[in-house]
């Protein structure tokens, strides 16, 4: 299993050196995640501005 990274500007989680939503860099120092399931419902997405489902973190340096 890769180490999991998260992106810098829009905090999705993935195993890649880019994002794949939104191309920018990622990092291998984030904490905390929250999994998204139905962004269209969801306070959590809505208050974190996603409008994907996905794995995001909750902070990411």
């Amino acid at each position: 299993m890769k180490l999991q990274k998260a992106c810098k500007h829009c905090s999705f989680i993935t195993e890649e050196d880019t994002c794949p939503l939104c191309g920018n860099q990622t990092s291998r120092d984030w904490q905390g995640y929250v999994i998204i399931v139905d962004h269209t419902r969801s306070e959590i997405a809505k208050r974190m501005g996603i409008n994907v489902n996905g794995k995001f973190a909750l902070k990411v340096r």
